[in-house]
């Protein structure tokens, strides 16, 4: 296959993938965060990366984010919100950290393929994305022709953006671009 059909596949792939995504999931997440005073965001590996842009886009929407790990990142509370993504759900560092955070009083959201896994269980809050991992596979899963847990770390990458364009909605952000480059980095 050439490069560009490869490209079209991975992108008829999370389109496929994506709109399978619950909106009544996505709507009650997005309340959490609203409601929420601070939020949190861990993953491991590349979930890691993809929900570390959505802690980015959350401060430049105003909202107080914290990627779990950074040195500057301080103790959760009861009136806070984790949001874990977890492809498998079951990833033993963040299952430690998921319980912690309920032991806290947190409010714990997770975005996964699996919503019946350890964390799920546990999650006051799930956003299901029907994807595929190398490491757990069924068949109610979207197939892919990527690596790894490609197709569900771009769709938390996407996802997480499309909750943006949302909470801007939901804020009554007109010009979300003014707002985000006041709270940009400029020390680039």
């Amino acid at each position: 296959m050439e490069i560009v059909e490869y490209t079209t596949a991975i992108t008829n792939e999370l389109h496929r993938t994506l709109s399978a995504v619950s909106k009544e999931q996505a709507d009650t997440f997005i309340q959490a965060v609203m409601d929420a005073k601070r939020i949190f965001v861990a993953g491991a590996g590349r979930s890691l990366l993809m929900i570390r842009g959505l802690a980015m886009r959350l401060m430049h929407l105003g909202f107080t984010a914290y990627v779990v790990g950074e040195t500057t990142t301080p103790a959760i509370t009861s009136s806070d919100l984790l949001i874990i993504a977890s492809g498998s759900g079951e990833t033993g560092s963040l299952k430690n950290m998921a319980a912690k955070a309920k032991d806290m009083g947190a409010a714990l959201a997770l975005i996964s393929i699996y919503p019946k896994s350890a964390m799920g269980l546990m999650a006051d809050y799930v956003i299901e994305i029907p994807a595929t991992t190398s490491k757990v596979t069924d068949s109610n899963s979207q197939k892919s022709i990527q690596p790894g847990a490609s197709l569900f770390e771009q769709s938390v990458l996407l996802l997480g953006d499309s909750l943006i364009l949302k909470l801007s909605e939901q804020k009554n952000i007109k010009n979300q671009n003014e707002g985000l480059m006041k709270l940009h980095a400029n020390l680039e």
